[in-house]
């Protein structure tokens, strides 16, 4: 399982990749089981299924006018989880942004059911808004 659950890791970061360069939210509405769950930390509403997951991924591209997320880490467990330390660097409304977090996923099968990301929401807030 831990070699399923690394895969799927890599596959998220392979999905993530395609938002932040083509703004694609496709590719990570494949990777992710019908009923998925995702938020953040940042977002006070969870969404769900794959009506949510793009309304959530779309919101969090449309943020930046550009982005690149780099993973430091990525860990995989046999139970079926996933955590991804991260940096991501952008421009957003017209300002420098850096920030860093991690996700954490719980896979079922090969697929991501629940995707949220930790970090702190104030460091990013302030560097977007003049």
């Amino acid at each position: 399982m831990v070699v399923l659950s690394k895969k799927v890791a890599d596959r998220f970061v392979e999905a993530l990749r395609k938002l932040e360069e083509d703004r694609d939210v496709e590719a990570l509405v494949e990777i992710h089981t019908e009923d998925c769950d995702v938020g953040n930390v940042a977002v006070p509403k969870t969404f769900s299924g794959r009506e949510g997951l793009r309304e959530f991924w779309t919101s969090y591209r449309n943020t930046f006018d550009e982005m690149e997320s780099e993973f430091r880490n990525v860990f995989a467990d046999d139970a079926g989880r996933a955590a991804l330390e991260w940096t991501t660097e952008g421009v957003a409304a017209g300002n420098s942004v850096s920030y860093e977090g991690v996700s954490i996923l719980e896979i079922e099968g090969d697929k991501v059911r629940r995707f949220r990301a930790y970090f702190d929401p104030r460091r990013l807030s302030e560097q977007i808004v003049d």
